[in-house]
């Protein structure tokens, strides 16, 4: 049966976004992959980025890395949630590289490399104001005879603000980074996510760790997005009603016709990662041109008023997303940020990989 929806996903575009991004770096870049390639899958994206010459790869948990191995074999591959309880064997056994942020993190991970009698290559992150994960100064204080046992491939931060070039909170975690690393080891250093690229040379490090710019959102949301676009979301019309001037479509009556309307019911709501909140808020787009969003997005179903477009009818094809609206302006309308809207798209979603740019 063909499908009513379709996510089409550039990868000479993610492959260019990348590119782009190790250009303005003087060390190496990576790319990471969690959340299944930012909900567009891992597996094909990172088969795209290793033949470009991508390197390194980072995921969330142990589980993203275990499934995305097969694809790049010989790549670095890192859990930024750290080591999972009781999971080292499992780390050791697909060579994938632990962040560790904490005592029990690294003790546990010394204590393996003792069992299997060599040093583990393993990441350092040092907390400089997240307050998420990550090693704290009391903690550094604590970790010379933890780190006797480790092969430090990389010690990192994570930027907090990045998006915000004149927040004080860049510089000031930077130094504070800065003095953490004097007390350890020396050991190469990862700093900058996708936003963090783009604060200046005070910022580069051995390893760059961009996620969000790789799939085309703006690192730098008050200018314009530097990245190619990756995504087009696409719905197709199932019916199309005539409704009356004054009448209401859908649950809760939230929206009336202010005139005789052509109303559009597409195959998509929030089980779809459509969010609840476009309610009235969203818009499609054909031919180029806006199409508003009227009533209440629901789980499997949502409504746009059509009148304007008599060119749509059953089996017309509209944009959710795409170079007319990308994902950063539908978060806009939907009051959240474009990572919410990629990772939130959802399995019924048919993914078709384009070996192009979109169109």
């Amino acid at each position: 049966m063909d499908s009513v929806t379709t996510l089409e996903i550039s990868l000479p575009a993610i492959v260019a976004n990348w590119r782009a991004l190790d250009t303005r770096h003087s060390g190496a870049t990576a790319a990471v992959l969690k959340a299944d390639g930012y909900g567009l899958g891992a597996a094909p994206i990172a088969r795209a980025l290793a033949a470009a010459g991508c390197r390194h790869f980072f995921v969330a948990t142990p589980d993203e890395a275990v499934a995305l191995r097969d694809a790049i074999p010989g790549a670095f591959l890192a859990v930024l949630n750290g080591l999972y309880p009781n999971a080292a064997p499992l780390y050791a056994a697909s060579n994938l590289t632990p962040v560790l942020g904490s005592l029990t993190e690294l003790a546990a991970w010394q204590t393996h490399a003792k069992a299997i009698g060599k040093k583990r290559p393993a990441m350092l992150h040092i907390d400089t104001g997240m307050n998420r994960l990550g090693l704290s100064p009391q903690d550094l204080a604590k970790t010379p005879d933890l780190l006797a046992g480790l092969d430090i491939a990389y010690v990192m931060t994570h930027l907090l603000a990045a998006e915000r070039p004149d927040d004080p909170s860049n510089e000031r975690q930077l130094h504070r980074f800065i003095q953490a690393r004097a007390a350890l080891p020396a050991a190469p250093t990862s700093i900058a996510n996708s936003s963090g690229l783009f604060l200046g040379p005070a910022f580069a490090s051995d390893l760059a760790r961009p996620g969000a710019a790789v799939y085309g959102l703006n690192p730098t949301p008050d200018l314009p997005n530097p990245m190619t676009p990756v995504v087009r979301l696409r719905a197709c019309v199932l019916q199309v009603r005539e409704v009356k001037t004054g009448e209401s479509v859908g649950y809760n009556a939230c929206w009336t016709a202010p005139r005789p309307s052509r109303i559009a019911t597409l195959p998509v709501g929030y089980a779809d990662g459509f969010l609840r909140s476009l309610t009235n808020r969203g818009v499609a787009h054909f031919d180029g041109r806006p199409v508003p969003l009227v009533g209440r997005v629901s789980m499997d179903l949502t409504t746009f008023d059509i009148t304007d477009h008599p060119a749509i009818n059953v089996g017309t094809w509209l944009d959710l997303i795409g170079p007319d609206l990308p994902a950063d302006a539908l978060a806009d309308l939907a009051g959240t940020n474009g990572y919410e809207i990629l990772t939130s798209l959802g399995a019924r979603h048919p993914r078709l990989y384009l070996e192009r740019n979109l169109s």
